[in-house]
């Protein structure tokens, strides 16, 4: 996929009517909104490498074309692990269907004609969404990569503190002093990032990897 300014993500048109595709892109263009456009749900999935970091983006996909339909199209970007909104373009009669898309895990839809600044406030409010995720994801792996690099010792100190030990505790259950905790503590604090136990705690709820 092409590169993308970070701080205004591509917005994919994904439609096989050619007339539409185009004049949705003028539209978003004229707003200041990055575009790329596809003629269909094949082409957009050809140019996803699996495994790959997609740069954060939004995907304006019709529910029904030729060949792949949006709502396969979609199943196969959830099997891929696509990260970013996805809002359903749908004309009157696909409603329940993009409802449903919507409960299986797509961003939004809009009802064809729609207003076009209701369309443009809607992506809008998806792109903020995918900056907001995207920032999420840089600070889970910065988060990860501080977490690997602490000390076997500083490792043990952490899990002492998750478990809402005191340094007193901690220095008895690890046979050192409680000065020695004190200064693993302030170093695992400093390493991530972190002022309290609490925040600590929750950090490592929202960004460390999953208990295997």
């Amino acid at each position: 996929m092409a590169a993308a300014d970070p701080l205004n993500p591509l917005v994919h048109v994904v439609d096989d009517d050619a007339d539409f595709r185009e004049g949705l892109a003028w539209l978003l263009d004229s707003r200041g909104l990055a575009t790329r456009c596809w003629d269909s749900g094949e082409a957009f999935l050809r140019s996803l490498r699996p495994g790959d970091d997609w740069p954060c983006c939004v995907v304006l996909l019709d529910i029904r074309m030729e060949g792949l339909s949006g709502l396969a199209t979609f199943e196969r970007l959830k099997a891929l692990g696509w990260p970013w909104p996805v809002l359903f373009l749908t004309g009157h009669g696909d409603v329940g269907m993009a409802v449903a898309a919507v409960k299986n895990g797509a961003w939004d839809f809009l009802e064809k004609p729609f207003q076009n600044n209701r369309l443009v406030d809607q992506v809008l409010a998806a792109r903020q969404v995918a900056l907001s995720w995207q920032d999420d994801s840089r600070e889970r792996l910065r988060f990860r990569q501080a977490l690997a690099a602490l000390s076997a010792r500083e490792r043990e100190v952490l899990d002492q503190l998750l478990q809402g030990h005191y340094n007193k505790n901690i220095a008895d259950h690890l046979g050192i002093t409680q000065r020695t905790v004190e200064f693993h503590r302030a170093n695992i604090f400093e390493k991530l990032r972190v002022n309290s136990a609490v925040e600590l705690a929750h950090r490592m709820g929202r960004y460390a990897d999953p208990p295997s």
